[in-house]
């Protein structure tokens, strides 16, 4: 493995003291080696990073990565028409080349953005298409097959699974792929939500991820409407359900959270639960803003993450820090989540729901090699007098100059080095058609 060396970079740490450093970052065997003076020893590749920001690669705990071939084919709709109208039809229809060209797809949209690792919950059927494609692109990844059984009777057929069968393919998953790829990639358990899986397929994901202590991944409290039709099936709001069924835990990963009361939050927090922010997906929807510092001033984990491509349009982090931020403004006043609380979210928040905390998102000795260096010069960044104002509120994807993962140079001057971006892109175009002729 080569070993690299970032000079003259103005370092965010991420550390506990958010340290901002000017120096050097040495890269050796997948990890950072030092931070600070630059070392005298060689290294096989060096590069000048005066005038960038080099930091922690972003983190983003919602994706879904099968869905990136519905862009545009599922725009302004509330959210259970949009399921059940556009997403579980073309989830349905899917097959492994199609999802092959979908998570190819998303992974170059996140690498060349910055996106080093993520937390993604893909469709019900031929999740190693997925995983294989993803695990190629050279991207951090845990992934879950989409656990939904036949107690979802709106669902199309394909997507309804018998419970016990669904629950072993996930199993058989995890024991194929977890840990392959140097670690990259992880398997989770992902039932879709509170109504589209039983109670017991959700009491046996319970269970089975605490026996293989790994990550459940699901939604819950998106919208009003869904709230409703939780509490009318069940008698619970989604947050007490999940108590129920023996969800509630560290390693719960719960996408949305936008409609959780002061009662939810403190069970959530005593759970020590961790709960992804979706702006950018919140505001297409019209689900509403999350009550992100009230959750945070819990002590909760809130990470970032873009959702798909079918409800925001984008998987791109920095849009989702400025929404982050600037929606706290409206709910409260300017500051009341600040753009040091958002990188902080981007970064070590989501390594922390990852449980990945001691390996990714902060630059110290020690901790996996996952960088982005960041154009800090161009005119639209001027004059950058505060580094983190500068990376949430006036930086672009295009700005991304370089993404590192395992130490590896994955995109280097905007470009990605192991992947044909139009080829990828033609794929997907005419993969796209194809699933939307026959699925809509």
């Amino acid at each position: 493995m080569s070993s690299t060396l970032f000079r003259n970079a103005t370092i965010l740490t991420m550390n506990d003291r958010m340290d901002v450093v000017n120096g050097a970052v040495s890269v050796r065997n997948g990890r950072i080696a030092s931070v600070g003076p630059e070392p005298s020893t060689p290294h096989d590749v060096a590069i000048d990073a005066s005038g960038h920001f080099l930091l922690p690669g972003f983190v983003q705990t919602h994706i879904h990565l099968c869905q990136t071939l519905f862009r545009g084919y599922a725009d302004d709709l509330r959210l259970m028409e949009w399921l059940r109208t556009r997403i579980w039809p073309m989830e349905a229809a899917h097959t492994p080349a199609t999802l092959r060209a979908a998570a190819r797809l998303a992974c170059l949209e996140l690498l060349r953005s910055g996106t080093t690792s993520i937390l993604t919950m893909e469709t019900v059927h031929d999740t190693d298409a997925v995983i294989e494609a993803t695990a190629a692109t050279g991207i951090r990844a845990t992934l879950a097959k989409c656990l939904m059984d036949e107690t979802t009777p709106d669902a199309p057929a394909r997507l309804r699974e018998n419970g016990r069968a669904a629950l072993d393919e996930s199993i058989a998953l995890s024991r194929r792929y977890h840990g392959t790829a140097n670690g990259r990639i992880r398997v989770a358990f992902a039932p879709r939500f509170a109504l589209s899986c039983s109670r017991q397929l959700l009491e046996a994901v319970a269970a089975t991820a605490s026996g293989l202590a790994a990550i459940v991944h699901t939604h819950a409290s998106e919208q009003q409407d869904e709230v409703a039709m939780v509490r009318a099936a069940t008698g619970h709001g989604n947050i007490e359900y999940f108590g129920r069924v023996g969800l509630l835990s560290p390693r719960l990963n719960i996408a949305h959270c936008v409609w959780v009361d002061d009662e939810e939050q403190a069970l959530m927090a005593r759970h020590q639960v961790k709960v992804t922010h979706c702006p950018g997906s919140n505001i297409k929807l019209g689900s509403g803003i999350a009550p992100v510092p009230e959750m945070r001033s819990r002590g909760l984990c809130v990470s970032l993450g873009a959702d798909g491509a079918a409800c925001n349009n984008h998987l791109d982090m920095f849009g989702e820090m400025r929404l982050a931020a600037g929606l706290q403004s409206i709910r409260h006043s300017p500051g009341a989540l600040s753009a040091r609380d958002a990188l902080w979210m981007a970064t070590r928040a989501g390594a922390a729901a990852l449980g990945l905390d001691a390996e990714i998102g902060s630059i110290e000795v020690g901790k996996k090699a996952d960088l982005i260096l960041i154009d800090a010069i161009s005119p639209r960044m001027a004059p950058s007098p505060d580094p983190f104002s500068a990376i949430v509120y006036a930086a672009h994807p295009g700005d991304v100059r370089l993404t590192m993962v395992d130490g590896e140079i994955l995109v280097r001057d905007g470009a990605a080095l192991h992947l044909d971006g139009a080829e990828i892109a033609a794929e997907a175009r005419s993969h796209a058609a194809e699933l939307a002729r026959r699925a809509l």
